[in-house]
């Protein structure tokens, strides 16, 4: 592609680096990416995904935005408050960075939905809160054969990783990490346990990096590995994650 002046003097930057270049930023500007949850890890990867130049956004989300969400969901603000998440997401991303076209998807990601939503990008990133909808994501994204890079965090910790199991051996999906969703009572929710606002834009912003660096074939995949953050001692730890031969979706048959 030829890229407009304005284009040139917006991603400077980016083409400047070996790792991008012209061509990584015709890749980021031609690529989809699906972000579920538009939450404390969502408003930090949609504005970076935003600023780089990510063709096609889809955003999921069915809540609107609540006066509590404003301490760590960064991409809204008061004037925000009662509005669908989808909606003042969308019009966030659209003052940052008119190249990139946002689908609004309103809704929870159910078993009914999830493999039509995926099949639809390149990149899955699951900033989601539960569970129910971090295994449907795995569960869709192995069958369509698409790259899911998810984080989570719960008081000051936070941890991230990419799955792509569906490339064979030495690539573990989240069912290696997580064989099966532990009982409500065993982890609480954010908003049970508390969450430090400041570490979702943290958590947020490294699985916006992740998300580039797989469209852009750059650097080393986190594909096998997690990476836990404590915020408190500001630690960082790589953690080697094996694919599990006994994984119910992507496991060797008996």
């Amino acid at each position: 592609m030829e890229f407009r002046e304005d284009q040139i003097r917006r991603y400077a930057r980016h083409i400047i680096l070996p790792e991008v270049g012209g061509i990584g930023q015709e890749r980021l500007l031609a690529a989809r990416v699906l972000v579920v949850g538009a939450g404390g890890l969502g408003s930090p990867l949609l504005l970076y995904l935003a600023a780089a130049g990510i063709g096609t956004i889809g955003v999921v989300d069915d809540d609107a935005v609540d006066l509590s969400n404003l301490q760590r969901q960064v991409i809204h603000d008061g004037a925000s408050i009662g509005r669908a998440k989808v909606d003042s997401a969308a019009d966030r991303v659209a003052a940052i960075n008119p190249d990139v076209r946002v689908v609004r998807h309103r809704m929870r990601v159910d078993a009914s939905n999830v493999d039509a939503l995926v099949a639809d990008y390149d990149v899955v990133a699951d900033g989601t809160d539960n569970f129910a909808a971090r295994f449907l994501l795995n569960d869709a994204c192995y069958r369509a054969r698409r790259t899911l890079v998810s984080a989570a965090i719960l008081r000051f910790d936070g941890q991230l990783s990419t799955y792509k199991a569906h490339l064979g051996a030495g690539h573990p999906c989240y069912r290696c990490l997580v064989p099966a969703p532990p009982p409500d009572d065993v982890i609480p929710s954010c908003a049970q346990a508390g969450v430090f606002g400041a570490l979702a834009g943290t958590v947020g912003s490294m699985q916006a990096v992740e998300v580039l660096k797989e469209i852009l074939g750059a650097g080393e995949s986190l594909s096998g590995t997690l990476l836990l953050y404590d915020a408190l001692s500001a630690e960082v730890a790589r953690v080697r994650l094996p694919k599990d031969p006994r994984c119910p979706i992507c496991g060797t048959p008996a």
